[in-house]
């Protein structure tokens, strides 16, 4: 699937009228997206009036610093983790005053993959107030193609908890 910038914008459009609409906020931290989900959710007008902040955490200190990622999580399990997602995500959900939350870590390439992580490997983790979920995707593709995919999910993901919130299908 093609995740162009207008098919993006419409999704974050859509979930801008929710998130308004239902009376939420989102903060986002990312590494592998580098910003380009931030880009995407304020693109289109009014984005100040649900968005709170965004955070890049490219390097593992960010990670650590800025989201409170415990170093012992990075050493065990690795950068691209579902244990590091959910604390990204956990993380900026308890430092900023929302919602809601959602974190991107992976490996976009062309380079940095293994055998255990190839690749096209993002964990996505979406945080709220019933607690945060993560899951591993493989995104084919050059590296725009994955940085596409995972904001793409990341902004499906969030519009899957609006409807929650809402308790219907609509979101």
């Amino acid at each position: 699937m093609v995740h162009d910038d207008r098919t993006l914008q419409e999704r974050a459009n859509r979930l801008g009228e929710a998130m308004q609409r239902q009376g939420l906020s989102l903060a986002v931290a990312e590494s592998c997206t580098g910003g380009l989900l931030a880009k995407i959710l304020t693109d289109g007008g009014g984005a100040s009036a649900w968005f709170e902040r965004g955070l890049v955490v490219y390097s593992n200190a960010a990670k650590q610093e800025l989201a409170g990622v415990p170093s012992r999580l990075i050493e065990r399990h690795g950068a691209v983790s579902q244990e590091v997602a959910e604390a990204l995500a956990l993380g900026v959900l308890g430092r900023a005053p929302v919602t809601h939350s959602v974190a991107v870590t992976g490996v976009a390439g062309p380079d940095g993959g293994t055998v255990a992580k190839p690749v096209g490997s993002v964990w996505i983790a979406w945080g709220a107030p019933a607690g945060v979920e993560a899951r591993l995707y493989r995104f084919p593709g050059d590296r725009d193609a994955v940085r596409r995919a995972s904001v793409a999910t990341a902004l499906e993901g969030l519009l899957d908890l609006c409807r929650e919130s809402a308790g219907t299908t609509e979101p």
